[in-house]
């Protein structure tokens, strides 16, 4: 009886060693997806980035609402933090003109 007791509480030992493996392996999987969406959005940002940095050639005279919408455009990508304050400035003085 005490042998069978023995084994019982060392199966069920090894039993939660191997739940605490399976879920640290588990953890270690939802992580690595999280870190390549993460890389993925990281990348996507900055093709946006590189696209939208493009020289910005300066609008007709006669579309000043166009003016106005690049100008929105810009300001909030510096306020979203995708262009530093230089950035800004330079391509809002190319915008202008």
């Amino acid at each position: 009886m005490v042998a069978g007791t023995a084994t019982a509480v060392h199966g069920s030992m090894t039993k939660g060693k191997q739940q605490d493996a399976a879920a640290a392996q588990q953890a270690a999987v939802e992580s690595q997806a999280q870190m390549a969406e993460m890389q993925g959005q990281i990348n996507a940002l900055t093709a946006q980035q590189a696209a939208e940095a493009a020289p910005v050639a300066p609008a007709p005279a006669a579309g000043g609402d166009d003016v106005m919408s690049q100008l929105q455009k810009l300001a909030d990508m510096k306020a979203a933090g995708l262009l530093s304050d230089e950035e800004f400035a330079s391509a809002k003085a190319k915008l202008l003109g």
